[in-house]
């Protein structure tokens, strides 16, 4: 069966893990989940992922990073779906908690977090929004 929204399906898996109290979670590999994870671990909401075989597959690896036991993440969710997608210029940019979160943009300069973008000045589709 075919994914539609194969990032939010990643970003669910992180957010299932860490209520689990997982170590790690795995989930089919993309570009796109590979640049997303590269923000997230940037910005410190993981301790990094791998890249590593589903059978006939790659995947990838996401070690979940937890804080005096409760998780990095507190809330993590798809801003832009399938059936809405959302576009954002850079002076347009969510603040998630006053700065204290983070939305993940999908730019023509790569994926970035929302400060990344402001200080490169360019805009893009809201991927997700993490604090």
């Amino acid at each position: 069966m075919a994914l539609t929204d194969p990032l939010g399906d990643m970003l669910t898996r992180i957010r299932n893990g860490q209520q689990a109290k997982k170590d790690s979670v795995v989930s089919p590999a993309s570009k796109l989940r590979a640049r997303v994870l590269d923000v997230l671990q940037r910005e410190g909401y993981i301790r990094g992922y791998s890249e590593e075989a589903l059978g006939n597959h790659p995947g990838l690896r996401i070690e979940l990073k937890y804080f005096e036991g409760q998780p990095a993440i507190k809330h993590v969710a798809r801003v832009s779906k399938p059936g809405r997608r959302v576009y954002s210029g850079s002076k347009e940019l969510p603040v998630i908690r006053n700065g204290l979160g983070i939305t993940i943009v999908s730019t023509p300069r790569g994926v970035l977090s929302d400060a990344e973008a402001r200080e490169q000045n360019v805009g893009g589709e809201v991927l997700a929004e993490v604090f």
